[in-house]
């Protein structure tokens, strides 16, 4: 390296190396502004949800004739790693999970190949079933979430009003979709008392064909004259509940109104399948997700202006309020860093000032901001943005980054107070040092090529750091050849004391003791050597004591509470618990604010955060509080009163967000077979184990509970006798029971579904099921007990598989304090032992 001398070179084109600090001063400072910002880097969400329906079949009978043959062809996929599956009675939830390794830039014809191949099955399946239906958007992350509610608004009111909110945020710039999260869809209801009917002489299916065809959209033909086409209309299209009331219903020659006989009424999805509550009060959230290479911040202020906006001109008494705010965070990580930044070169300032003087330390000092200036115009080239890690990356760097230049200006100190003038020191500075400093350089950048290689979703998302360190450690290799020098040429004192041939500068005492050193570490070499091999064994040893975890907890205020309660739980009850677990909250001063989701999760507002799928047994209050020191002693508060026994009935956990992957619980343990029951024994078995390590805390299964079910034996002769077959009774039953929709109500934009069924108090009780009357087709009425056995059992509620293998999974949470490997590798060695 001697022959290209890169120092020299610098040095003798002093104006075009000043050119080149203002050009990169002025590119950094515009590359800092141009940068996107996120709070977490990107990475794809190798998972996919796919649905299916048949209405009226089991879980079991949901798995085998249904996720079985949609699990095969997922099984053809390329970089396929495995399917997890749930089936409950009449739907069947599919996950395929792509390998670590996969390209992220394939994942989207991954899942293009998973809409074909799922969709060509659609002739094996059986009759009636619903499906498949994907939602390949499942890794969303929404940037903002805001709660729509009010005391005295109706949830169609509330959900006017987000529809309002989404149309005006659509047209935000960088926003790429808006969800409106949390809306009970509208029903109209016809009940009736089929006792009344069966005095009567009616039949449901009689009301249902007269409402349909009252409603029913056809087409009435146009005339075509010489000049125009008109269309015939024909009305008769119902306009609301009262117009369904007013149907006709004849029957041999009488004529009812329908009113007259069974109660109509305008209401909602009953029982509801998802609901949202914000502050205690029902609410409708609006999840708004930014466009790819959108400036997060740059979208806070614009959605910022917009729901301003909106808050003019809704009325009063409709609260619009942000509980997710992403931009925030981000302006706050981004804050962090500059203050670390600030206090970085303060550091170096001051050591530099105390052991080189105050014109040394200005130079060392001016090539922290020109390396972060390259850096910042290398990131905005590459397309990366100031996130998470990119801005971890930089904080590492700062301490690595000014080692470089003060190697080169020290030398030049060193050459100038020998006697040679700034030219040559500036010279000598790469002959000596640049190979070495280089050399340094790489193997420090090189520390971090694992992560950035890494082929993993951890690697994807932590990567970064490899990249951003070794840009700014090999730029500050540059900096230190070629500016380094120029500002010592240009800053650099004229040395007081000018020595000859080195031997004063190396004769203080300083220099003879490190000599001294230097000089027995040769000549006891073979003791040095041992010593070495000594600490780093006993350095290997002592690491195998450190506690290991890749992700941290984040230092985010959000804090959540998970309620689960058993498999097969009406929501009602899920509602109930939910409620006793937000008293917990009221009044709290560590509490902002809260919003409970029931019957699935939160849209994912946070990268690492795994939206929980519907689930009428669980329930999620998510938890703003007032900060990180307020978070933990609200988790402490609330986990003691859940130990008290504060929500009854449902597991209750108490959890706060981690980075990194999505996890769950942190300590998980698989057992996966054929056989369920077998599968039931061994993780009774493995639950044990667990319960026995002090360090795991609420061990419980993902699901084991059976669930209530009825199951109908039909009497086949009976049957045939009076004409009836058993879907003529199902649907019957469905009709009285449940509800079945007939019809729907076309009101501006929405679709209100029209069902008809019984009357409370025959269709919530059940000791009144056996007399529940089935019209055959002569008219008459059987009591249901005369045609079927009636058998009270059990069911399973909910069926996983995973790999088409039933799989039972074990999990429970941690000590606060330990990290989950240090806890499942002493269970790991328990349950193999």
């Amino acid at each position: 390296m001697s022959r290209f001398n890169l120092s020299a070179w610098a040095v003798r084109h002093q104006a075009l190396v000043l050119f080149l600090i203002i050009a990169i001063s002025i590119a950094g400072v515009s590359s800092y502004w141009q940068l996107g910002r996120a709070e977490d880097p990107s990475f794809t969400i190798k998972v996919m949800v796919i649905q299916a329906f048949w209405p009226g079949s089991t879980a079991e009978e949901m798995q085998s004739q249904v996720a079985d043959r949609i699990e095969k062809r997922l099984q053809e996929l390329p970089f396929f790693d495995y399917v997890k599956t749930y089936s409950r009675p009449g739907v069947t939830v599919l996950q395929p999970v792509l390998k670590e390794n996969v390209p992220a830039r394939r994942v989207a014809e991954i899942w293009y190949q998973t809409r074909k191949k799922s969709t060509d099955i659609k002739k094996d399946l059986p009759e009636g079933v619903i499906g498949p239906v994907f939602n390949d958007e499942y890794g969303d992350v929404f940037s903002a979430l805001y709660m729509i509610s009010g005391d005295a608004l109706s949830l169609a009111e509330l959900k006017d009003y987000a529809e309002t909110v989404r149309q005006r945020l659509l047209s935000v710039r960088d926003v790429s979709k808006v969800d409106i999260v949390g809306n009970v869809e509208q029903r109209i209801y016809i009940e009736y008392s089929y006792k009344k009917l069966s005095t009567l002489g009616i039949s449901p299916l009689l009301i249902i064909d007269s409402i349909r065809k009252q409603n029913a959209m056809a087409p009435a033909g146009f005339v075509e004259t010489g000049a125009d086409r008109v269309y015939v209309r024909v009305s008769g299209a119902f306009a609301g509940a009262d117009a369904v009331a007013a149907v006709p219903i004849e029957d041999n020659g009488r004529t009812f109104r329908l009113g007259d006989i069974a109660e109509v009424k305008r209401g909602y999805e009953d029982p509801p399948s998802f609901l949202v509550r914000h502050q205690g009060k029902p609410a409708v959230g609006v999840a708004v997700a930014m466009a790819d290479g959108g400036n997060v911040l740059g979208l806070g202020a614009n959605l910022a202006a917009a729901i301003k906006e909106l808050k003019a001109q809704i009325p009063i008494g409709v609260q619009i309020d942000q509980i997710a705010d992403q931009p925030k965070v981000v302006d706050e990580s981004v804050g962090e860093f500059v203050e670390s930044f600030l206090e970085a070169l303060v550091i170096v300032l001051a050591v530099s000032f105390i052991s080189l003087g105050w014109r040394t330390g200005i130079i060392v000092a001016v090539a922290v901001p020109l390396v972060l200036a390259i850096v910042f115009v290398a990131m905005n080239a590459t397309g990366m943005n100031l996130d998470r890690i990119s801005l971890g990356a930089l904080i590492i760097a700062l301490g690595l980054l000014v080692d470089d230049a003060i190697i080169a200006i020290e030398m030049m100190v060193v050459k100038m107070e020998q006697g040679l003038d700034r030219i040559e020191a500036a010279g000598f500075a790469w002959v000596s040092t640049a190979f070495p400093m280089l050399t340094g350089t790489l193997v420090t950048a090189a520390g971090f090529l694992p992560v950035g290689f890494a082929k993993s979703t951890a690697g994807e998302y932590a990567g970064g750091i490899f990249w951003v360190v070794g840009i700014a450690l090999v730029v500050s290799w540059f900096v230190a050849v070629i500016f380094t020098p120029y500002l010592g040429v240009k800053l650099l004192p004229k040395p007081a004391h000018v020595g000859h041939g080195g031997s004063n500068l190396y004769g203080s005492r300083i220099y003879r003791v490190l000599r001294l050193a230097v000089n027995g570490s040769v000549e006891h070499r073979k003791t040095v050597i041992a010593v070495v091999l000594g600490a780093f064994a006993l350095a290997g040893a002592g690491f195998t004591l450190v506690q290991q975890q890749f992700f941290p907890t984040s230092s985010r205020p959000e804090l959540f509470i998970e309620v689960r309660l058993p498999e097969g739980s009406a929501i009602g009850a899920t509602e109930a618990a939910a409620r006793q677990a937000e008293g917990l909250l009221v009044g709290d001063r560590d509490v902002a604010n809260y919003t409970t989701y029931i019957g699935a999760g939160s849209p994912r507002f946070f990268l690492a955060l795994n939206p929980v799928l519907a689930n009428e047994s669980f329930a999620l209050v998510v938890i703003m509080t007032t900060g990180p020191e307020g978070r933990e002693r609200l988790k402490v508060k609330l986990e003691r009163a859940v130990a008290d026994g504060a929500v009854p009935g449902a597991r209750v956990r108490v959890d706060r967000l981690n980075f990194g992957p999505p996890v769950g619980f942190p300590l998980q343990f698989r057992v996966r077979g054929p056989d369920p029951k077998k599968l039931r024994d061994i993780g009774a078995e493995v639950r044990q184990i667990m319960r026995e390590n002090p360090n795991a805390r609420d061990v419980q299964f993902d699901w084991n509970e059976q669930a209530k079910a009825i199951r109908l034996e039909v009497d086949q002769e009976r049957a045939r006798v009076l004409g009836l077959t058993p879907q003529e009774i199902s649907f019957t039953l469905q009709a009285l029971l449940s509800g079945y929709k007939i019809s729907e109500y076309r009101e501006r934009i929405d679709l209100i579904p029209v069902v008809a069924r019984a009357i409370p108090s025959e269709r919530l009780n059940l000791d009144g099921f056996s007399d529940l009357t089935i019209p055959t087709r002569g008219g008459v009425r059987v009591p249901l007990s005369q045609i079927v056995r009636i058998h009270y059992g059990f069911e399973d509620p909910i069926l996983w598989r995973r790999n088409r293998d039933y799989v039972l999974t074990v999990r429970a949470d941690v000590t606060e304090g330990l990290q989950p490997p240090t806890v499942s590798t002493a269970i790991l060695a328990k349950l193999q032992g």
